[in-house]
Protein backbone atom coordinates (compact mmCIF):
# COMPACT_ATOMS: atom_id res chain seq x y z
CA UNK A 1 0.00 0.00 0.00
CA UNK A 2 2.79 2.13 0.46
CA UNK A 3 3.66 2.26 -3.14
CA UNK A 4 0.07 3.45 -3.60
CA UNK A 5 0.82 6.46 -0.88
CA UNK A 6 -1.79 4.53 1.45
CA UNK A 7 -1.05 3.99 4.60
CA UNK A 8 -3.21 1.06 6.97
CA UNK A 9 -2.20 -0.03 10.68
CA UNK A 10 -0.69 -3.20 11.61
CA UNK A 11 -4.92 -4.21 12.95
CA UNK A 12 -6.03 -3.84 9.91
CA UNK A 13 -3.42 -5.32 7.60
CA UNK A 14 -3.88 -8.39 9.67
CA UNK A 15 -7.88 -8.19 9.22
CA UNK A 16 -6.84 -7.50 5.29
CA UNK A 17 -4.91 -10.95 5.27
CA UNK A 18 -8.14 -12.99 7.08
CA UNK A 19 -10.73 -11.77 5.13
CA UNK A 20 -8.52 -12.65 1.71
CA UNK A 21 -7.55 -16.03 2.95
CA UNK A 22 -10.59 -17.17 4.09
CA UNK A 23 -12.06 -15.87 0.80
CA UNK A 24 -14.65 -13.36 2.25
CA UNK A 25 -12.95 -10.71 0.21
CA UNK A 26 -14.89 -7.82 1.78
CA UNK A 27 -13.78 -5.42 -0.82
CA UNK A 28 -13.63 -2.41 1.86
CA UNK A 29 -9.85 -2.26 0.86
CA UNK A 30 -8.87 -2.72 -2.47
CA UNK A 31 -5.17 -2.20 -4.01
CA UNK A 32 -5.11 -0.08 -7.54
CA UNK A 33 -2.07 -1.18 -9.05
CA UNK A 34 -1.04 -4.38 -10.99
CA UNK A 35 1.95 -4.90 -8.32
CA UNK A 36 -1.33 -4.88 -5.68
CA UNK A 37 -3.75 -6.91 -7.21
CA UNK A 38 -0.96 -10.09 -7.84
CA UNK A 39 -0.05 -9.68 -4.19
CA UNK A 40 -4.35 -10.30 -4.03
CA UNK A 41 -4.32 -13.50 -6.43
CA UNK A 42 -1.36 -14.50 -4.74
CA UNK A 43 -3.20 -14.35 -0.99
CA UNK A 44 -6.33 -15.46 -2.39
CA UNK A 45 -4.85 -18.89 -4.00
CA UNK A 46 -3.30 -19.26 -0.94
CA UNK A 47 -6.08 -19.13 1.28
CA UNK A 48 -7.91 -21.61 -1.06
CA UNK A 49 -5.45 -24.13 -0.63
CA UNK A 50 -5.33 -23.92 2.83
CA UNK A 51 -9.01 -24.09 3.07
CA UNK A 52 -9.14 -27.13 0.11
CA UNK A 53 -6.18 -28.82 1.06
CA UNK A 54 -4.79 -28.89 4.96
CA UNK A 55 -7.59 -28.18 6.76
CA UNK A 56 -9.56 -31.35 5.59
CA UNK A 57 -5.96 -33.21 6.18
CA UNK A 58 -5.35 -32.00 9.48
CA UNK A 59 -8.90 -31.94 11.39
CA UNK A 60 -11.76 -33.67 9.11
CA UNK A 61 -8.90 -36.45 7.89
CA UNK A 62 -7.90 -37.27 11.48
CA UNK A 63 -11.07 -36.95 12.87
CA UNK A 64 -12.90 -39.18 10.03
CA UNK A 65 -9.85 -41.74 10.66
CA UNK A 66 -10.72 -42.39 14.44
CA UNK A 67 -14.52 -42.35 13.69
CA UNK A 68 -13.58 -45.91 11.51
CA UNK A 69 -11.62 -47.29 14.09
CA UNK A 70 -13.47 -50.52 15.24
CA UNK A 71 -13.92 -51.03 18.91
CA UNK A 72 -15.80 -54.56 17.98
CA UNK A 73 -16.92 -57.08 15.68
CA UNK A 74 -19.69 -58.43 14.92
CA UNK A 75 -20.79 -61.38 16.38
CA UNK A 76 -22.06 -63.00 13.18
CA UNK A 77 -17.99 -63.20 12.61
CA UNK A 78 -16.15 -66.52 13.23
CA UNK A 79 -13.05 -68.71 12.18
CA UNK A 80 -11.35 -65.62 11.54
CA UNK A 81 -7.46 -65.41 13.06
CA UNK A 82 -6.32 -62.63 15.42
CA UNK A 83 -3.26 -61.15 15.32
CA UNK A 84 -1.78 -58.90 18.36
CA UNK A 85 1.45 -57.13 16.60
CA UNK A 86 1.95 -55.83 13.17
CA UNK A 87 5.57 -56.73 12.16
CA UNK A 88 7.13 -58.40 9.77
CA UNK A 89 5.40 -61.42 10.12
CA UNK A 90 2.22 -60.21 10.29
CA UNK A 91 2.18 -58.76 7.79
CA UNK A 92 3.23 -61.68 5.51
CA UNK A 93 0.74 -63.42 7.34
CA UNK A 94 -2.30 -60.73 6.40
CA UNK A 95 -0.88 -61.33 2.74
CA UNK A 96 -1.85 -65.03 2.90
CA UNK A 97 -4.67 -64.51 4.74
CA UNK A 98 -6.22 -62.26 1.94
CA UNK A 99 -5.22 -64.66 -0.51
CA UNK A 100 -6.55 -67.48 0.94
CA UNK A 101 -10.43 -65.40 1.97
CA UNK A 102 -9.73 -65.89 5.02
CA UNK A 103 -10.88 -63.07 7.61
CA UNK A 104 -8.21 -61.37 10.46
CA UNK A 105 -8.52 -58.63 12.82
CA UNK A 106 -5.03 -56.50 14.09
CA UNK A 107 -5.74 -55.53 17.74
CA UNK A 108 -3.39 -52.06 17.80
CA UNK A 109 -3.38 -50.10 21.62
CA UNK A 110 -2.24 -47.15 20.20
CA UNK A 111 -5.62 -45.43 18.85
CA UNK A 112 -2.91 -42.82 16.58
CA UNK A 113 -1.35 -46.23 15.33
CA UNK A 114 -4.78 -48.19 14.62
CA UNK A 115 -5.85 -44.55 13.09
CA UNK A 116 -2.63 -44.96 10.23
CA UNK A 117 -3.22 -48.79 10.20
CA UNK A 118 -6.87 -48.21 9.34
CA UNK A 119 -6.19 -45.54 7.15
CA UNK A 120 -3.87 -48.56 5.00
CA UNK A 121 -6.67 -50.71 4.52
CA UNK A 122 -6.12 -52.70 7.79
CA UNK A 123 -9.29 -54.44 9.59
CA UNK A 124 -7.96 -52.89 13.15
CA UNK A 125 -10.16 -53.17 16.14
CA UNK A 126 -8.53 -51.31 19.18
CA UNK A 127 -8.09 -52.07 22.50
CA UNK A 128 -5.85 -53.42 25.37
CA UNK A 129 -3.63 -56.56 24.84
CA UNK A 130 -3.94 -57.48 28.54
CA UNK A 131 -7.85 -56.42 28.81
CA UNK A 132 -10.33 -59.57 29.13
CA UNK A 133 -13.03 -57.62 27.07
CA UNK A 134 -10.80 -56.73 24.38
CA UNK A 135 -10.56 -60.64 23.39
CA UNK A 136 -14.46 -60.68 24.05
CA UNK A 137 -15.12 -58.15 21.92
CA UNK A 138 -13.58 -59.50 18.87
CA UNK A 139 -15.08 -62.74 19.42
CA UNK A 140 -11.71 -64.79 20.00
CA UNK A 141 -14.33 -68.05 20.88
CA UNK A 142 -15.75 -67.91 17.87
CA UNK A 143 -12.03 -67.56 15.81
CA UNK A 144 -10.15 -69.67 14.40
CA UNK A 145 -6.86 -68.68 16.70
CA UNK A 146 -5.18 -66.06 17.82
CA UNK A 147 -1.25 -65.40 16.74
CA UNK A 148 1.64 -63.55 19.06
CA UNK A 149 4.15 -62.35 17.54
CA UNK A 150 5.27 -59.61 20.04
CA UNK A 151 8.52 -60.63 22.39
CA UNK A 152 8.06 -62.76 24.78
CA UNK A 153 7.36 -60.91 27.73
CA UNK A 154 4.56 -59.37 26.16
CA UNK A 155 3.32 -62.52 24.67
CA UNK A 156 2.78 -64.02 28.25
CA UNK A 157 0.76 -61.00 29.61
CA UNK A 158 -1.62 -61.23 26.40
CA UNK A 159 -1.92 -65.42 26.54
CA UNK A 160 -2.89 -64.78 30.82
CA UNK A 161 -5.66 -62.37 29.21
CA UNK A 162 -6.54 -64.79 26.09
CA UNK A 163 -6.73 -68.07 28.09
CA UNK A 164 -9.57 -65.65 30.76
CA UNK A 165 -11.48 -65.09 28.12
CA UNK A 166 -11.36 -68.59 26.08
CA UNK A 167 -9.50 -71.49 27.66
CA UNK A 168 -10.07 -72.98 24.06
CA UNK A 169 -9.25 -71.18 21.67
CA UNK A 170 -5.76 -71.91 19.91
CA UNK A 171 -2.95 -69.49 20.75
CA UNK A 172 0.24 -69.31 18.63
CA UNK A 173 3.22 -67.71 19.57
CA UNK A 174 6.95 -66.85 18.78
CA UNK A 175 9.42 -67.22 21.27
CA UNK A 176 13.44 -66.27 21.13
CA UNK A 177 14.27 -68.59 23.73
CA UNK A 178 13.89 -72.40 25.43
CA UNK A 179 12.78 -70.22 28.37
CA UNK A 180 10.62 -68.05 26.62
CA UNK A 181 8.97 -71.14 25.01
CA UNK A 182 8.84 -72.65 28.65
CA UNK A 183 7.19 -69.51 30.36
CA UNK A 184 4.25 -69.46 27.29
CA UNK A 185 3.64 -73.26 27.30
CA UNK A 186 2.61 -72.98 30.90
CA UNK A 187 1.11 -69.78 30.67
CA UNK A 188 -1.25 -71.68 27.76
CA UNK A 189 -0.07 -70.98 24.89
CA UNK A 190 -1.06 -73.74 22.46
CA UNK A 191 1.84 -73.82 19.95
CA UNK A 192 5.34 -71.69 20.23
CA UNK A 193 7.53 -71.35 17.10
CA UNK A 194 11.30 -70.42 17.65
CA UNK A 195 11.83 -68.32 14.53
CA UNK A 196 15.98 -68.70 15.03
CA UNK A 197 15.61 -72.55 15.11
CA UNK A 198 13.58 -73.15 12.57
CA UNK A 199 15.18 -70.89 9.78
CA UNK A 200 18.69 -72.60 10.99
CA UNK A 201 16.76 -75.91 10.17
CA UNK A 202 15.67 -74.58 7.21
CA UNK A 203 18.69 -73.55 5.88
CA UNK A 204 20.63 -76.31 6.38
CA UNK A 205 18.30 -78.41 4.14
CA UNK A 206 19.03 -76.21 1.54
CA UNK A 207 23.04 -77.21 1.35
CA UNK A 208 23.83 -79.68 -1.16
CA UNK A 209 27.40 -80.32 0.73
CA UNK A 210 29.17 -80.89 -3.18
CA UNK A 211 27.26 -83.87 -4.20
CA UNK A 212 24.79 -84.90 -6.72
CA UNK A 213 22.37 -86.38 -4.32
CA UNK A 214 18.99 -85.15 -3.90
CA UNK A 215 18.43 -83.89 -0.24
CA UNK A 216 14.92 -83.70 1.11
CA UNK A 217 13.51 -80.43 1.88
CA UNK A 218 10.31 -81.72 3.63
CA UNK A 219 7.05 -84.34 3.04
CA UNK A 220 3.71 -83.22 1.82
CA UNK A 221 1.21 -85.67 2.95
CA UNK A 222 3.35 -88.73 0.99
CA UNK A 223 4.89 -86.38 -1.48
CA UNK A 224 8.58 -85.69 -0.97
CA UNK A 225 10.04 -82.68 -1.74
CA UNK A 226 14.30 -82.41 -2.69
CA UNK A 227 16.42 -80.76 -4.52
CA UNK A 228 19.98 -81.62 -6.41
CA UNK A 229 22.52 -80.51 -8.30
CA UNK A 230 23.55 -80.95 -11.77
CA UNK A 231 27.18 -79.54 -11.53
CA UNK A 232 29.31 -82.56 -12.31
CA UNK A 233 26.54 -85.26 -13.71
CA UNK A 234 25.34 -85.88 -17.44
CA UNK A 235 22.37 -84.01 -16.91
CA UNK A 236 24.37 -80.69 -17.20
CA UNK A 237 23.57 -78.67 -20.69
CA UNK A 238 20.17 -81.18 -21.81
CA UNK A 239 16.60 -80.37 -21.66
CA UNK A 240 14.59 -82.55 -19.28
CA UNK A 241 13.55 -84.09 -22.34
CA UNK A 242 17.09 -85.07 -23.06
CA UNK A 243 17.63 -86.27 -19.47
CA UNK A 244 14.34 -88.82 -19.39
CA UNK A 245 14.66 -88.25 -15.64
CA UNK A 246 10.87 -89.17 -15.16
CA UNK A 247 11.40 -92.15 -17.48
CA UNK A 248 14.27 -93.41 -15.55
CA UNK A 249 13.93 -92.80 -11.71
CA UNK A 250 9.71 -91.73 -11.93
CA UNK A 251 10.36 -89.05 -10.40
CA UNK A 252 9.04 -85.09 -11.60
CA UNK A 253 11.27 -82.06 -12.23
CA UNK A 254 8.96 -79.61 -10.90
CA UNK A 255 10.95 -76.59 -10.74
CA UNK A 256 14.47 -75.31 -11.63
CA UNK A 257 16.93 -72.72 -9.68
CA UNK A 258 19.08 -70.91 -12.14
CA UNK A 259 21.58 -68.31 -10.38
CA UNK A 260 19.06 -67.62 -7.62
CA UNK A 261 15.61 -67.47 -9.89
CA UNK A 262 12.90 -70.35 -9.93
CA UNK A 263 11.35 -70.90 -12.93
CA UNK A 264 8.80 -74.20 -13.68
CA UNK A 265 10.10 -77.22 -15.21
CA UNK A 266 9.09 -77.90 -18.94
CA UNK A 267 9.58 -80.71 -21.23
CA UNK A 268 12.08 -78.16 -23.65
CA UNK A 269 13.72 -76.28 -20.04
CA UNK A 270 17.55 -76.78 -20.64
CA UNK A 271 19.66 -77.82 -17.84
CA UNK A 272 22.66 -76.03 -16.84
CA UNK A 273 25.84 -76.49 -14.63
CA UNK A 274 24.99 -74.25 -11.92
CA UNK A 275 21.63 -75.80 -11.77
CA UNK A 276 19.90 -76.88 -8.44
CA UNK A 277 16.44 -79.60 -9.83
CA UNK A 278 13.61 -79.33 -7.45
CA UNK A 279 11.88 -82.70 -7.65
CA UNK A 280 8.75 -83.87 -6.40
CA UNK A 281 7.78 -87.74 -5.93
CA UNK A 282 7.29 -91.23 -3.52
CA UNK A 283 10.17 -91.55 -1.32
CA UNK A 284 10.97 -94.77 -3.18
CA UNK A 285 11.23 -92.61 -6.68
CA UNK A 286 13.59 -90.06 -4.74
CA UNK A 287 15.79 -93.37 -3.64
CA UNK A 288 16.01 -94.38 -7.06
CA UNK A 289 16.96 -91.15 -8.80
CA UNK A 290 19.78 -90.76 -5.89
CA UNK A 291 20.17 -94.48 -6.80
CA UNK A 292 21.53 -93.33 -10.16
CA UNK A 293 23.36 -90.20 -9.34
CA UNK A 294 24.86 -91.31 -6.27
CA UNK A 295 28.49 -91.93 -8.36
CA UNK A 296 28.88 -88.22 -9.31
CA UNK A 297 29.35 -87.57 -5.52
CA UNK A 298 32.28 -84.56 -5.24
CA UNK A 299 34.44 -84.80 -1.71
CA UNK A 300 35.12 -81.11 -0.44
CA UNK A 301 35.89 -79.20 2.78
CA UNK A 302 33.48 -78.48 5.08
CA UNK A 303 30.26 -76.13 4.76
CA UNK A 304 31.64 -72.42 6.56
CA UNK A 305 28.73 -70.92 8.43
CA UNK A 306 28.96 -67.31 8.98
CA UNK A 307 27.26 -66.34 12.06
CA UNK A 308 27.31 -68.16 15.42
CA UNK A 309 23.94 -67.03 17.18
CA UNK A 310 20.66 -68.89 17.68
CA UNK A 311 19.96 -69.37 13.39
CA UNK A 312 24.26 -70.45 12.84
CA UNK A 313 24.03 -72.80 15.84
CA UNK A 314 20.72 -74.05 14.99
CA UNK A 315 21.89 -74.77 11.18
CA UNK A 316 25.38 -76.20 12.61
CA UNK A 317 23.37 -79.00 15.01
CA UNK A 318 20.49 -79.84 11.73
CA UNK A 319 24.44 -80.57 10.01
CA UNK A 320 25.87 -82.44 12.29
CA UNK A 321 22.84 -84.32 12.14
CA UNK A 322 23.49 -85.44 8.58
CA UNK A 323 27.18 -85.91 8.90
CA UNK A 324 27.91 -82.73 7.24
CA UNK A 325 31.36 -81.08 8.32
CA UNK A 326 31.20 -77.50 8.94
CA UNK A 327 33.02 -74.58 10.60
CA UNK A 328 31.62 -71.50 12.19
CA UNK A 329 33.12 -68.13 11.79
CA UNK A 330 32.03 -65.67 14.44
CA UNK A 331 33.24 -62.25 15.94
CA UNK A 332 32.44 -62.74 19.34
CA UNK A 333 34.31 -64.97 21.68
CA UNK A 334 31.71 -65.50 23.90
CA UNK A 335 29.81 -67.09 21.62
CA UNK A 336 33.06 -69.69 20.72
CA UNK A 337 31.72 -73.45 22.67
CA UNK A 338 33.64 -75.97 20.54
CA UNK A 339 36.69 -76.51 18.17
CA UNK A 340 34.18 -75.63 15.33
CA UNK A 341 34.40 -72.07 15.90
CA UNK A 342 36.51 -69.78 14.10
CA UNK A 343 37.00 -66.35 16.20
CA UNK A 344 36.99 -63.40 13.37
CA UNK A 345 35.28 -60.29 11.30
CA UNK A 346 33.59 -62.73 8.20
CA UNK A 347 34.31 -59.60 6.08
CA UNK A 348 38.23 -60.10 6.47
CA UNK A 349 38.63 -61.44 3.20
CA UNK A 350 42.12 -62.91 4.94
CA UNK A 351 39.87 -64.59 7.11
CA UNK A 352 37.60 -66.54 4.45
CA UNK A 353 40.56 -67.42 2.85
CA UNK A 354 42.06 -69.44 5.85
CA UNK A 355 38.69 -70.78 6.66
CA UNK A 356 38.62 -72.96 4.04
CA UNK A 357 36.38 -71.04 1.42
CA UNK A 358 38.36 -71.85 -1.28
CA UNK A 359 37.30 -75.61 -0.71
CA UNK A 360 34.18 -75.38 0.67
CA UNK A 361 31.28 -76.35 -1.21
CA UNK A 362 28.69 -73.94 0.77
CA UNK A 363 28.56 -71.27 2.50
CA UNK A 364 25.72 -70.39 4.74
CA UNK A 365 25.55 -66.43 6.08
CA UNK A 366 23.47 -66.08 8.97
CA UNK A 367 23.93 -62.87 10.46
CA UNK A 368 21.17 -60.27 11.85
CA UNK A 369 22.37 -57.59 9.35
CA UNK A 370 21.25 -57.46 6.26
CA UNK A 371 23.36 -55.16 4.62
CA UNK A 372 26.08 -57.24 6.36
CA UNK A 373 24.85 -60.32 4.36
CA UNK A 374 24.95 -58.63 1.35
CA UNK A 375 28.23 -57.38 1.66
CA UNK A 376 29.86 -61.12 2.21
CA UNK A 377 27.22 -62.64 -0.22
CA UNK A 378 29.17 -60.24 -3.10
CA UNK A 379 32.60 -60.58 -1.54
CA UNK A 380 32.32 -64.88 -1.47
CA UNK A 381 30.78 -65.09 -4.91
CA UNK A 382 33.90 -62.52 -6.13
CA UNK A 383 36.47 -65.19 -4.61
CA UNK A 384 33.88 -68.71 -5.71
CA UNK A 385 31.84 -68.13 -8.54
CA UNK A 386 30.80 -71.64 -8.38
CA UNK A 387 30.10 -71.98 -4.64
CA UNK A 388 26.63 -72.54 -3.20
CA UNK A 389 25.86 -69.36 -1.24
CA UNK A 390 22.51 -69.34 0.70
CA UNK A 391 20.83 -66.36 3.35
CA UNK A 392 18.81 -65.48 5.88
CA UNK A 393 17.48 -61.86 4.75
CA UNK A 394 15.29 -60.62 7.88
CA UNK A 395 13.38 -57.72 5.98
CA UNK A 396 11.24 -59.38 2.59
CA UNK A 397 12.45 -56.12 0.42
CA UNK A 398 16.31 -57.54 0.93
CA UNK A 399 15.75 -60.49 -0.02
CA UNK A 400 15.60 -59.45 -3.96
CA UNK A 401 18.74 -57.78 -3.25
CA UNK A 402 20.42 -60.69 -1.75
CA UNK A 403 19.53 -62.85 -4.85
CA UNK A 404 21.29 -59.83 -7.31
CA UNK A 405 24.06 -59.98 -4.91
CA UNK A 406 24.81 -63.84 -5.84
CA UNK A 407 22.68 -65.64 -3.00
CA UNK A 408 21.28 -69.09 -4.69
CA UNK A 409 18.73 -68.98 -1.88
CA UNK A 410 17.22 -67.07 0.52
CA UNK A 411 14.65 -67.48 3.03
CA UNK A 412 13.33 -64.37 5.42
CA UNK A 413 11.65 -64.86 8.99
CA UNK A 414 8.29 -62.98 7.43
CA UNK A 415 7.63 -65.56 4.84
CA UNK A 416 8.53 -68.34 6.74
CA UNK A 417 6.96 -67.62 9.52
CA UNK A 418 3.46 -66.51 8.02
CA UNK A 419 3.43 -70.02 6.05
CA UNK A 420 4.16 -71.93 9.26
CA UNK A 421 1.62 -69.80 11.61
CA UNK A 422 -1.35 -70.32 8.65
CA UNK A 423 -0.75 -73.85 8.71
CA UNK A 424 -0.95 -74.46 12.61
CA UNK A 425 -4.45 -72.01 12.50
CA UNK A 426 -6.19 -72.98 9.98
CA UNK A 427 -4.73 -76.75 8.76
CA UNK A 428 -3.63 -75.85 5.64
CA UNK A 429 -1.27 -77.36 3.64
CA UNK A 430 1.29 -75.31 2.42
CA UNK A 431 5.34 -75.93 2.06
CA UNK A 432 7.64 -72.65 1.07
CA UNK A 433 10.75 -74.32 -0.87
CA UNK A 434 12.47 -70.99 -0.69
CA UNK A 435 11.64 -67.36 -0.82
CA UNK A 436 7.91 -66.74 -2.82
CA UNK A 437 7.96 -70.54 -4.04
CA UNK A 438 5.36 -72.63 -2.49
CA UNK A 439 3.92 -76.01 -2.62
CA UNK A 440 0.08 -76.07 -1.60
CA UNK A 441 -2.66 -77.98 -1.44
CA UNK A 442 -6.22 -77.18 -2.51
CA UNK A 443 -9.61 -78.67 -2.53
CA UNK A 444 -10.32 -79.45 -6.19
CA UNK A 445 -12.30 -76.17 -7.21
CA UNK A 446 -15.96 -76.23 -9.11
CA UNK A 447 -14.07 -75.02 -12.73
CA UNK A 448 -11.67 -78.32 -12.23
CA UNK A 449 -14.09 -80.89 -11.18
CA UNK A 450 -14.36 -83.60 -14.25
CA UNK A 451 -11.45 -82.43 -16.42
CA UNK A 452 -8.90 -83.86 -16.97
CA UNK A 453 -5.12 -82.38 -16.18
CA UNK A 454 -4.44 -81.64 -19.64
CA UNK A 455 -7.70 -79.90 -19.95
CA UNK A 456 -8.12 -77.88 -17.14
CA UNK A 457 -4.58 -75.70 -18.68
CA UNK A 458 -3.51 -74.77 -14.78
CA UNK A 459 0.00 -74.48 -16.11
CA UNK A 460 -1.10 -72.17 -19.13
CA UNK A 461 -3.56 -70.08 -17.05
CA UNK A 462 -1.52 -69.85 -14.00
CA UNK A 463 1.71 -70.80 -13.96
CA UNK A 464 1.58 -73.34 -11.68
CA UNK A 465 2.06 -76.84 -11.81
CA UNK A 466 0.07 -80.17 -10.62
CA UNK A 467 2.62 -82.44 -9.06
CA UNK A 468 0.17 -84.76 -7.17
CA UNK A 469 -3.71 -86.07 -7.25
CA UNK A 470 -5.25 -86.51 -3.32
CA UNK A 471 -8.38 -88.73 -3.16
CA UNK A 472 -9.19 -90.46 0.38
CA UNK A 473 -6.35 -91.65 1.54
CA UNK A 474 -4.73 -92.37 -1.83
CA UNK A 475 -2.28 -89.89 -3.48
CA UNK A 476 -1.10 -90.06 -7.23
CA UNK A 477 1.97 -88.60 -7.51
CA UNK A 478 3.18 -86.87 -10.70
CA UNK A 479 -0.01 -88.04 -12.20
CA UNK A 480 -0.44 -88.28 -16.20
CA UNK A 481 -1.91 -85.50 -17.92
CA UNK A 482 -4.61 -87.75 -19.20
CA UNK A 483 -5.89 -88.48 -15.45
CA UNK A 484 -9.49 -86.68 -14.59
CA UNK A 485 -9.39 -84.34 -11.38
CA UNK A 486 -12.15 -85.88 -9.56
CA UNK A 487 -14.88 -83.54 -7.90
CA UNK A 488 -14.03 -83.73 -3.83
CA UNK A 489 -10.61 -84.60 -4.11
CA UNK A 490 -7.83 -82.47 -3.42
CA UNK A 491 -4.78 -81.32 -5.96
CA UNK A 492 -0.90 -80.55 -4.67
CA UNK A 493 0.56 -77.50 -6.79
CA UNK A 494 3.76 -75.90 -6.91
CA UNK A 495 4.17 -72.34 -8.13
CA UNK A 496 5.50 -68.81 -7.20
CA UNK A 497 3.50 -66.81 -5.43
CA UNK A 498 2.26 -64.48 -8.53
CA UNK A 499 1.18 -68.16 -10.18
CA UNK A 500 -0.24 -68.99 -6.67
CA UNK A 501 -2.69 -65.52 -6.74
CA UNK A 502 -3.30 -66.30 -10.52
CA UNK A 503 -4.67 -69.67 -9.67
CA UNK A 504 -6.86 -68.77 -7.00
CA UNK A 505 -7.97 -65.67 -9.48
CA UNK A 506 -8.53 -68.36 -12.04
CA UNK A 507 -10.20 -71.30 -10.85
CA UNK A 508 -10.82 -70.15 -7.11
CA UNK A 509 -12.34 -67.25 -6.76
CA UNK A 510 -16.01 -66.71 -7.71
CA UNK A 511 -17.05 -64.38 -10.44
Amino acid sequence: MGLENRSYSKITALYWTITNMSTLGLGDITFQSDLGKLLNIFVNISGLTFILVLVPYTFVKLFQSTERIHRELPRTIKDHVILTNYDHVSQALIRKLKQFNVPYVLLVPDIKEASELTDKGLNVVSGELDDLETYKKVQVNHSAGIVLTGNHFINTSTTYAVRRASPETQVVSTADSDSGEEVLISSGATIVIKLSEMMGKSLARRITAGDALAHDIEFFDKLKIAEATVKGTPLANKTLRESKIRELAGVSVVGIWNDGKFSLAKADTKVFERSVLVLAGSPEQIDMYNEMFCIYNVSSGPVLVVGGGKVGRALGKTLEERDIEYKLIEKNKKLADSEKYIIGDASDKELLLRSGLMTSPAVAITTEDDNMNIFLTTLIRKFRPDIQIISRGKLDRTVELLYRAGCDFVMSYASMGANSIFNLLKKGNILMIAEGVDVFRVEVPDKLAGKTIRESSVREKSGCSIVALVSDDAININPHPSIVIQKGASIILIGNFEAETKFFKQFVEKT
